[in-house]
């Protein structure tokens, strides 16, 4: 058995007087009050550091330990060291799950790869689907691009701009070159330009300068990194922040959002925290909890005012709920090895927009960080270890990633304490497509055995779309700064937001958006 997770580690860079503590009447006061530490959060608190205000970040988990248990994948994947996620429930079937999302400060970033592409100049526009439209964003790419570049800056992207044909325009060059591809990768690198394709570096903050570096962190695509060379949420972004004046208040869930009578504004937030109930008095409040968590706290935080939850007036609040088509690819070749430490370098995005062969799009090619027995383990259950150890030892391993588009009838709903998602999968062809010609490929660069697993509901790492943003009240539930058409100091800064998911990793493109609407956040809560 593992030890415990310690619940009371702190950063040793971290000013003492950073994390905060509630005093013995239960009740503290901010101006703004940032609920979760994850990409939204924590970017909105770093943009939000010299503004004057006083800014809190709210966490309903704690400090992760570095330890090194964080590298180990017996410890993530086989004991599940750091879920702490409790279960959610298919909607459709009331059948539990253990979701994809982890309750430590920094989010699901943790967890991440560093994969940190920008999203394609069409994923902001409408696009033709196999399924359907997906619908254009109410601000486009150029809006976006300078907080595209200013959070490359902060999490050390390593990339390269003039490889991929659907790269978007960049004002400033990536601020680190791009991590080489080790010998392996280069070999199916020059496999796929004989193809036709166009393979290509993709943009990564890892830190890596040696091959010893990057053997110390070759578990990190899903696994903790105690090293630090991985930028995360916390590491690169809160923690800095924290160092500037921020403050954070670690295991506090907030449970409801308190409003004024009239419902116009929001006046407190209720968290458990150290085994009571507390309150938290803010002027501004910004929600960014994840797509699935946001949508859950605004339904529960329901009054006379607001009925049907707040926020809620257009009815849309927790639906379109999106989560990308995703497979997990291994292509195997038993006569050779692959000693790659750090895999996740190539991508190809030759299939991502519609084009001659290609009547509607079909999605993003990545690589995954190399793969290791544990981690096919609870894909493969029955298979025994020393089958698994063969395997990973001479696989390559890719993501393929597909978008899904919105629908009103996949949701986020809320049963007293319990989370419901109903979620059927939309726009599969293409995915299925698009792991045809994959596997075409693959077998001609030299992966004789293909094995796949397709990702289900409870894979929900790059979910999106509970509280779309948009111009018509009607059709929306934030405006286009991401600020609650119905009440005035409310704002959503989480991938809730999104009204298409793209087919990309979203991250980045959560972080840059938070530091766009900062300016006019601290603008209103100054009263400006």
């Amino acid at each position: 058995m593992s030890n415990p997770v310690r619940q009371d580690y702190i950063p040793p860079e971290l000013r003492p007087d950073s994390v905060i503590s509630v005093g013995p009447s239960g009740e503290i006061s901010t101006d703004v009050l940032i609920i979760g530490s994850g990409m939204g959060g924590s970017s909105l608190a770093w943009a939000l550091k010299d503004s004057g205000l006083k800014v809190l970040v709210a966490e309903q988990g704690t400090f992760l330990p570095r330890e090194p248990e964080n590298s180990q994948p017996a410890e993530m994947y086989l004991k599940g060291r750091y879920k702490n996620a409790g279960s959610w429930y298919d909607g459709r079937t009331g059948r539990p799950f253990a979701p994809g999302v982890y309750y430590w400060v920094g989010g699901n970033t943790r967890f991440y790869g560093a994969m940190l592409p920008r999203f394609r100049r069409s994923d902001f526009t409408e696009v033709t689907h196999h399924d359907g439209v997906s619908p254009a964003w109410p601000f486009g790419y150029d809006d976006l691009e300078p907080f595209y570049c200013a959070m490359e800056r902060l999490l050390q992207v390593h990339g390269r701009t003039d490889e991929d044909p659907t790269e978007p325009p960049h004002s400033k060059p990536y601020p680190h070159p791009a991590l080489e591809h080790e010998p392996e990768i280069e070999r199916f690198a020059r496999s796929l330009r004989g193809q036709g394709l166009h393979p290509f570096h993709t943009p990564n903050a890892l830190n890596v300068k040696t091959q010893a570096d990057r053997a110390a962190v070759m578990t990190a695509d899903g696994c903790p990194d105690e090293t630090g060379m991985k930028s995360d949420a916390e590491n690169r972004i809160l923690l800095p922040a924290l160092r500037d004046g921020v403050k954070i208040l670690t295991g506090a869930k907030i449970t409801r959002l308190i409003t004024s009578p009239d419902g116009r504004k929001v006046i407190a937030a209720e968290a458990r925290h150290a085994g009571r109930t507390v309150r938290v008095n803010a002027k501004t409040f910004a929600v960014a909890c994840g797509a699935v968590n946001s949508a859950a706290l605004l339904l529960r935080s329901a009054g006379d005012a607001h009925p049907h939850g707040l926020a809620n007036s257009s009815g849309l609040l927790g639906r379109n709920y999106m989560v990308h088509n995703s497979t997990f690819f291994v292509g195997v070749n038993p006569l050779r090895t692959n000693p790659t430490k750090w895999q996740k370098t190539l991508g190809v995005n030759d299939f991502y927009e519609a084009g001659p062969g290609t009547p509607f799009p079909l999605g993003n090619l990545q690589m995954l960080g190399k793969l290791q027995a544990p981690m096919l383990k609870p894909a493969r259950p029955w298979a025994p270890m020393w089958s698994l150890r063969f395997m990973s030892a001479r696989s390559i391993d890719i993501y393929l990633t597909s978008e899904d588009l919105p629908s009103r009838d996949n949701r986020v709903r809320v049963d007293g304490d319990r989370i419901l998602i109903d979620w059927t999968p939309t726009n599969l062809a293409p995915h299925h497509e698009l792991v045809r010609r994959v596997t075409r490929t693959v077998r001609k660069a030299g992966y004789p055995l293909i094995f796949t697993q397709r990702m289900g509901i409870e894979t929900n790492s790059h979910m999106c779309g509970t509280a779309v943003a948009g111009h018509d009240p009607a059709q929306s539930v934030l405006d286009p700064s991401c600020r609650s058409h119905d009440v005035e100091n409310l704002w959503v800064t989480d991938s809730s937001f999104f009204p298409s998911s793209a087919a990309l990793n979203p991250a980045l493109t959560i972080g840059a958006n938070a530091l766009r609407i900062a300016p006019a956040l601290a603008r209103a809560t100054k009263g400006g």
